[in-house]
């Protein structure tokens, strides 16, 4: 998929449909003179409904959608027939969408399991026939209710990217590398920050045919939190990983304050993001001999205390294994 098809962001219109009204027929037959009320009641109007389906993994299908409407009720009828229920409308989402109300910003659902079917609009209830309001002082009623109208609301759908273990790190930090080498994805990788725009999902193979799903989030800034620059359009996809995986070179000047920078951003967006499972990850240690390797060692002890951390290399293939190891160890406690 490219980057330019993946949306995980959009706002649409929808409408429900209106009732049917009802019938203020009165019954007619031969060699019966006067013949009491039959009016039918009116049809419901149609629902609008969000399903999970997890063939899909982008909201790119309604980037253009910005009306969806149900369809409208029947009228009732002669001989009490109630009219037909308004067309129901089905929005298809990927797993992890989150639905907003657009003006007030309230969530109002998420879907996260395929083939969970969600009422988002629901559709206006049919007006009641004269058949109803016969009685013994009014015998021959000429009246009946109007349906009720449907519900019209603008909503936002965000797409939160479900996956098991998320890579967090600054721009330029070689986590598309990293993608690449464990799993089959492929993503665009060049030597400038903000390379990743969007998302990328890659799935890892491990023993015995298990695996497990990593992304690749767009790197974090100082004062992402706040919105820049990619800001919350790429934090709320690490919400729901239970696995935090900080990727860090090991030509950093300062690892320890890079690692704690990258906490502080997404503590300040969601402080739950607190309690889930950190790995840091010391990259491009290629680099590094075993004398330096040993020194940095020592230093991160220290200053990673209780943290736990360890060294790879993307481009020399170096503790992969360990890492696949240690991350599905890691989900699987």
């Amino acid at each position: 998929m490219t980057e330019g098809n993946f949306v995980d962001y959009v706002k649409i219109f929808v409408s429900s449909g209106k009732g049917g009204k009802g019938s203020t027929h009165l019954h007619r037959e031969k060699f019966i003179q006067y013949g009491g009320p039959d009016g039918g009641d009116g049809g419901r109007g149609g629902h609008v409904y969000l399903v999970g389906n997890k063939g899909l993994w982008t909201l790119f299908h309604l980037k253009f959608a910005r009306h969806i409407k149900a369809g409208h009720g029947g009228d009732g009828g002669g001989d009490r027939s109630t009219g037909a229920d308004g067309e129901d409308k089905f929005i298809e989402v990927p797993l992890g969408t989150v639905v907003k109300d657009k003006e007030t910003g309230e969530t109002l659902f998420e879907i996260t399991e395929d083939g969970e079917k969600q009422i988002l609009a629901r559709g206006g209830k049919g007006g009641l026939g004269n058949w109803h309001f016969r009685s013994s002082t009014n015998q021959t009623p000429r009246y009946a209710q109007p349906g009720l109208a449907g519900v019209e609301m603008d909503i936002i759908l965000e797409l939160k990217v479900l996956a098991d273990v998320g890579l967090v790190g600054f721009p330029n930090a070689g986590k598309s590398t990293l993608l690449s080498v464990l799993t089959s994805a492929k993503p665009k990788i060049a030597d400038y920050p903000f390379t990743t725009l969007k998302p990328n999902l890659g799935i890892v193979a491990y023993r015995d045919f298990q695996s497990f799903v990593i992304a690749d989030i767009p790197g974090i800034i100082e004062g992402a939190a706040e919105g820049k620059g990619l800001g919350h359009y790429f934090l709320r996809h690490i919400e729901r990983n239970s696995t935090l995986l900080f990727l860090i070179p090991v030509d950093t000047a300062d690892i320890k304050g890079e690692y704690d920078i990258l906490v502080n951003e997404l503590t300040k967006y969601n402080p739950e993001m607190l309690d889930k499972e950190r790995l840091v990850v010391i990259s491009k240690c290629d680099m590094l001999d075993d004398e330096l390797k040993a020194e940095l060692k020592a230093e991160l002890d220290v200053s990673f205390k209780g943290v736990p951390y360890m060294f790879i290399s993307s481009v020399a293939q170096q503790g992969l294994t360990d890492l696949k190891d240690r991350l599905w160890k890691m989900l699987n406690e």
